[in-house]
């Protein structure tokens, strides 16, 4: 048996789960950059030794966001979507 072979149901969790890592992994690494950009503007305010923490804080703030966007789309998007006869 392969190792991506199996039932759609399982196929279907498996590419949601993925999808799932891909935008975390994606805000993760936007949080980061975001924390980068303001320890290079001003040193002053935010430092070095706290770049982890900041990044990590920031990080989760942006995939909150993330996923509050994307739920408020579904819930418009199935809104606006007509049922098909």
């Amino acid at each position: 048996m392969r190792p991506f072979q199996g039932t759609g149901v399982d196929v279907s969790r498996r590419t949601k789960l993925v999808r799932e890592w891909i935008v975390f992994a994606i805000c993760l690494g936007l949080g980061g950059h975001i924390v980068l950009g303001v320890i290079l503007h001003a040193p002053e305010k935010w430092p070095w030794r706290d770049a982890g923490v900041y990044g990590l804080l920031v990080s989760l703030s942006v995939y909150v966001a993330v996923q509050l966007v994307r739920s408020v789309w579904w819930v418009m998007r199935g809104k606006t979507k007509r049922p098909m006869s």
